[in-house]
């Protein structure tokens, strides 16, 4: 039985906490870095290799290489691209992703034939803004497998959620079943009408809390601000981007089955065009396994489109 394989291409701010929390994992037994900057892929690679010397820490194969390294590759995780930044003329600014267009789209056409010249059989999962249209244009550049190639959509974005939607409540964000669709980013979409804490829905947990709780839109504010809330104390954000990576790793590496909201090019649900967006979705060894589009109400159909609407126009801001 041969040895699991994981690719990290980008090693900043993001894929370095991808690389981190992969070495914890268990889950692989060799992994490689790639990055536009040599240096950095080795640094980061030999500082990981050499913290395996610590006791209680799993040994892993870890090295910086090239992209002949995905030909056998289980996982490739793509992190490469720029990221947005405060402005340093308005602490409480929100900038949009969309902003990254033009140089992702470079890097999607620089990294997708790379890697598809090595493998169609791994599974490429992409952390790069602005995600939905990366993906999109992923899908557009190479004929990859569309279940083996994917985002992480709105996971982050659904953490932020529960986070919220459990503050608010006094309960573990964790006992909150809830998530996010459409964009990740600015026009992201919380699906309150299957929103429930272990059962029980928004309008009862409302009874239950014994005061009113927000509606979606101020619901939706909240969760979009909590990202901008981080990027404006500390210049970016990661940490829960990296692990929503690496929980789609587990479930991919160990074909758990597991339902995450993830971005994924669609195939007509919802009488969207062809876009790709995030929706729950089956994920297991070979990727995406089936969509799971659920019933959504008036609001959430017509924030969905919109959302469509502009991850399109995004994906035509990345033409060269």
């Amino acid at each position: 039985m041969r040895n699991t394989k994981l690719v990290c291409i980008g090693l900043g701010h993001v894929g370095s906490y991808v690389l981190t929390y992969a070495m914890e994992s268990g889950l692989f037994a060799e992994i490689v870095t790639i990055d536009t900057a040599p240096g950095v892929a080795h640094g980061e690679a030999l500082d990981q290799s050499q913290s395996t010397g610590v006791p209680g820490t799993d040994y892993v194969d870890v090295r910086a290489g090239d992209y002949t390294d995905c030909a056998d590759a289980d996982m490739i995780i793509v992190a490469a691209g720029a990221s947005i930044l405060p402005d340093p003329d308005n602490p409480n600014a929100r900038p949009d992703r969309a902003g990254l267009a033009k140089r992702s789209g470079d890097v999607v056409r620089d990294v997708m034939p790379k890697i598809a010249g090595q493998t169609r059989d791994a599974i490429v999962v992409f952390i790069t803004n602005p995600l939905d249209a990366v993906v999109h244009l992923a899908h557009q550049t190479v004929d990859y497998p569309v279940e083996k190639l994917f985002g992480t959509g709105t996971m982050l974005d659904s953490a932020r959620l529960r986070w919220v939607v459990g503050k608010r409540l006094g309960v573990d964000p964790k006992s909150v079943t809830g998530y996010m669709m459409g964009e990740h980013g600015l026009t992201a979409v919380p699906i309150l009408s299957r929103l429930n804490v272990q059962g029980t829905g928004w309008e009862d947990l409302e009874t239950w809390h014994g005061e009113q709780l927000p509606g979606p839109e101020e619901i939706k504010d909240a969760v979009v601000g909590a990202a901008y809330d981080v990027l404006n104390a500390k210049g970016w954000t990661n940490a829960g981007v990296a692990r929503s990576a690496l929980e789609i790793a587990r479930t991919v590496m160990l074909d758990q089955c597991s339902v995450h909201p993830v971005c994924t090019r669609l195939d007509g649900e919802y009488g969207l065009p062809d876009v790709s967006l995030s929706m729950p979705a089956v994920i297991g060894r070979e990727g995406i396994v089936r969509r799971m589009p659920p019933k959504l109400n008036e609001w959430e159909i017509e924030q969905l489109r919109a959302s469509a609407d502009y991850i399109l126009a995004t994906v035509e801001k990345m033409k060269p």
